[in-house]
C-alpha cells in the first residue's frame, strides 16, 4: 500500500488535468456540463485563475485576475505545458449564481458564495436558514464531485489519448 504522502505528491497532477478538461468543456462543449449536472444553467470561468508549469529550473506560476481580465495569457500558458492549478467558477442554476474557487492538488473548495437566502426573523427560522444553506453549498460540492468522477472514468480510458488529448490541443492552436 502506498504512503497516502508518496500517492499526493504522484497524483496530484490530476486535479489540475481535471480543472483544465472543466476550461476546456466550458469553452467547446458546455452542453456536457448539462449531461453531468441536470439542473446546471451555466458554468463560466470568474475572476482568478492560476497556472503551473513544471519546468526543469523549476515551477513557473501564472496567475490571472480581474472582472475584465481575459484569458489569452491562460492559453499561451496551457500551450507551452502548464496545466490549471486553482480556478474561481460562476455556477448558474437558474436564475441562481454560486461564486467558489476550485484548488486542483485538493480539490478544496473555497471562497463559496451561495445566492442569497431568506433573511431570519425569528429563532424558529434558523433550523430553516441551516437547512438551506446546507442545500445550496451541496450543488456545489455535488457538481465538483460528480463531475470529477467523470473525468477520472474518461482519463483511464483509452478514449483519453485518442480523443480528448487531441481535442484539447486542437482548441488550443486554433485559440489566439
Amino acid at each position: 500500500m502506498l504512503d497516502i504522502a508518496i500517492a499526493y505528491s504522484r497524483y496530484r497532477f490530476l486535479g489540475n488535468e481535471y480543472l483544465t478538461w472543466l476550461w476546456y468543456l466550458i469553452e467547446n462543449n458546455p452542453k456536457k456540463l448539462n449531461h453531468i449536472d441536470k439542473k446546471l444553467t451555466s458554468l463560466a470561468i470568474g475572476n482568478r485563475m492560476v497556472l503551473e508549469n513544471s519546468h526543469r529550473e523549476g515551477l513557473e506560476t501564472i496567475t490571472i485576475k480581474g472582472d475584465e481580465a481575459g484569458l489569452e495569457e491562460g492559453i499561451l500558458a496551457l500551450k507551452k505545458g502548464a496545466l490549471v492549478n486553482e480556478v474561481n467558477f460562476l455556477y448558474t442554476c437558474g436564475d441562481q449564481i454560486w461564486k467558489f474557487n476550485l484548488k486542483g492538488e485538493s480539490l478544496n473548495i473555497s471562497s463559496l458564495k451561495t445566492p442569497e437566502t431568506g433573511k431570519v426573523e425569528t429563532k424558529e427560522d434558523i433550523e430553516g436558514a441551516v437547512l438551506e444553506r446546507i442545500f445550496l453549498y451541496d450543488n456545489v460540492v455535488e457538481f465538483v464531485e460528480i463531475s470529477f468522477q467523470i473525468f477520472i472514468r474518461k482519463r483511464l480510458s483509452d478514449e483519453w489519448q485518442t480523443k480528448v488529448v487531441p481535442q484539447v490541443k486542437e482548441w488550443l492552436s486554433n485559440s489566439k
